[in-house]
């Protein structure tokens, strides 16, 4: 039986174990959807397994993202007209602007960028139970 992840994040540092839990999730323009009328921010990826890495085959989950607290969210170099869209995450950050309010940049490979207005920080991370093999483990150039 797989262990699924349930993660909370209330400040910078707990977003950054989010972040690394998510480093090279993929999914489709149509996976994000920000909701004023709640203020929360959600959507659903392919994350790479890197808790169980070590072996093979490597694996992907299904997992949900949410912000609670959106008060705006913006997208560059993201076509929204193209919902099948495939996004590679790379990492999120928390910038703090006046506490507890500040900026959360979601941040894909090829320049682009969603960036969520927070007043205050609350994301959660879930797994949602499908898991399956992939052959390919993420490599990054580190040049």
């Amino acid at each position: 039986m797989k262990k699924e992840l349930r993660l909370l994040a209330e400040d910078a540092a707990d977003l950054e174990v989010i972040s690394a839990a998510l480093q090279d999730a993929v999914l489709q323009v149509r996976d994000l959807a920000f909701l004023p009328s709640t203020r929360r921010f959600a959507c659903v990826v392919n994350r790479f397994r890197w808790d169980a890495a070590r072996r093979a085959p490597h694996e992907r989950v299904r997992a949900g993202l949410h912000f609670e607290n959106v008060l705006a969210a913006r997208a560059r170099n993201i076509a929204q007209d193209r919902p099948e869209g495939v996004l590679n995450l790379l990492a999120i950050r928390f910038d703090e602007l006046n506490a507890p309010s500040g900026l959360v940049t979601l941040v894909f490979s090829g320049g682009a960028e969603l960036r969520l207005e927070v007043e205050a920080l609350e994301a959660h991370l879930s797994d949602l139970g499908l898991v399956w093999e992939t052959p390919n483990r993420p490599e990054h150039d580190l040049d």
